[in-house]
């Protein structure tokens, strides 16, 4: 199989656009990620997390989220392939290089390949426990959303599920910090944000009733879990609902290039 046939239509935002708008489109989208373009060239990628580390960052000052351009988080954490790449080389190069799959052809952008359409085309053969991560980052109720962002921003992590004792009581994503960062900025004087933003703890904005696996759950099963609720990752328990690991899209993905 290759990539042309399994690629999606890319969606695009501009450099000049803001963050708030950034995170609007991908809300409404259903997305996590955003190609950056200005005259019709491919600038780079905006992805959920390089939207919660700009808008953690002090150096920005207490300006709103609609003042900051798309321009200022840009990365280039994508690969460019040609149409007829076989899906197995372009499992491999998400592996080695993150980011998404660009697929080009005579500098024209054709479409694209992010973990969705991976999962979507490829036999998942195999249990949740080969393919989750063991012993996951987690935090407290009671834990600054400033910890929780560090977290995910050092360990490169888009999720943290939350423990209270030895129970998994909720979850925080990347983009519920996003969200929270934009709300935030845009509610709180900026002479008062750094004694503020230590009053906003992780159970605020925590998402509760989260959806869980268990080891022995098939991985086709838990693919088809987050593609169903457009989620990045689910937590895995025991049958005490103890949790164990952490299964994400991106772990299968991993799993698929072994």
């Amino acid at each position: 199989m290759e990539v042309r046939e399994v690629m999606t239509e890319p969606m695009y935002i501009d450099k000049a656009d803001t963050l708030s708008h950034a995170l609007d489109v991908m809300e409404k989208k259903g997305t996590r990620r955003l190609l950056v373009t200005h005259n019709d060239k491919l600038l780079g990628v905006l992805t959920m997390r390089n939207i919660t580390k700009e808008l953690g960052t002090r150096k920005k000052g207490n300006k709103p989220a609609s003042s900051l351009h798309v321009a200022t988080a840009v990365s280039e954490n994508y690969v460019k392939v040609l149409p007829d790449t076989k899906l197995d080389d372009a499992v491999t190069l998400m592996v080695k290089n993150g980011g998404v799959i660009v697929v080009f052809e005579n500098d024209e952008i054709l479409g694209w390949v992010t973990p969705t359409e991976l999962l979507q085309n490829n036999n998942l053969d195999g249990y949740v426990a080969e393919v989750m991560h063991k012993n996951p980052i987690v935090a407290g109720p009671a834990d600054r959303v400033s910890h929780v962002r560090h977290l995910m921003l050092d360990n490169n992590i888009g999720r943290v599920p939350v423990v209270e004792g030895d129970k998994l009581v909720g979850i925080v994503t990347e983009k519920d910090i996003a969200k929270a960062m934009r709300s935030f900025r845009d509610v709180v004087e900026g002479s008062k944000q750094d004694s503020r933003i230590k009053n906003l703890i992780v159970e605020d904005i925590m998402r509760i009733g989260v959806k869980t696996v268990y080891t022995n759950t098939p991985t086709s099963d838990v693919a088809k879990l987050m593609l169903d609720n457009n989620i990045g990752g689910v937590p895995v328990v025991n049958l005490e609902d103890q949790m164990v690991g952490l299964v994400t899209r991106r772990s299968i993905v991993n799993g698929l290039a072994q």
